[in-house]
């Protein structure tokens, strides 16, 4: 039997990928693993409060372990807690971390080179599978999800808060991932087969928040081989759990 870690982000390439591994006999998964903005107590990218990733964790009945980090770490500093996070697993016999990725080589490569460094392999059940099919699957199969961070100048503002549907696939503009797999948005996945009931949910504001590129060359994320990028925007629906 190979025990796995499941890197659970909340949204709804996680939540497919980890519906078919738990229909596989052969693998257990012994917890969901989430980045968490320690400042903004948030899931990372995703800015969904840590309240709701909670709520997820105990309707879907597998233990949540949660990786804090500070809130503008550096690659260096990323690939440190999570390396020491790794190591942990592998003492508790962990031999796989599972991802939702679908089609970005060099995300899969930099992910299998960190943990075979640890000794560890990566899954990933969605790989290379046709997007429009796995958007529609995802309805298919009755998860429910909604729209909670988009790239500002990339995808339109009114797609912000929207429930993905088949009208919502159907108004997507043509250059945006049907999945969002080029990161143009993510969700939060509030129902679905996974969950013994769903999550009960209130809409918040809405914010826009800008990124600056790394300045500093010892950045990992840094590069003078090209003209460094402007920030970066991203607007959230903030969402709060309804208790």
């Amino acid at each position: 039997m190979i025990k796995s870690v499941f890197n659970w982000s909340g949204g709804k390439d996680s939540a497919l990928a980890l519906h078919h591994v738990l229909k596989d006999d052969s693998i257990t998964v012994d917890s969901l693993l989430t980045t968490i903005n320690g400042h903004h107590q948030r899931i990372s990218m995703h800015g969904v409060r840590r309240e709701l990733l909670h709520a997820q964790a105990k309707s879907i009945g597998i233990p949540l372990d949660e990786l804090l980090l500070p809130e503008m770490p550096s690659m260096d500093t990323y690939n440190l807690l999570m390396g020491e996070k790794m190591d942990a697993f592998k003492r508790a016999g962990i031999t796989e971390s599972i991802f939702g990725d679908i089609f970005l080589e060099d995300l899969k490569q930099y992910r299998e080179e960190k943990l075979a460094q640890k000794g560890l392999k990566a899954r990933f059940p969605l790989w290379k599978r046709d997007t429009s099919e796995l958007i529609r699957e995802f309805l298919d199969l009755g998860f429910k999800t909604v729209v909670v961070c988009i790239k500002d100048t990339v995808v339109p503002e009114e797609f912000l808060g929207r429930v993905i549907d088949l009208d919502f696939i159907k108004d997507l503009p043509s250059a945006i991932d049907p999945c969002g797999e080029n990161g143009e948005f993510h969700t939060f996945v509030f129902d679905g087969p996974i969950f013994t009931s769903a999550i009960p949910f209130t809409f918040g504001e809405k914010v826009l928040r800008r990124y600056e590129a790394p300045k500093d060359q010892k950045d990992s994320c840094y590069s003078d081989t090209q003209e460094q990028p402007k920030a970066v925007g991203f607007h959230f629906q903030d969402l709060k759990l309804d208790q």
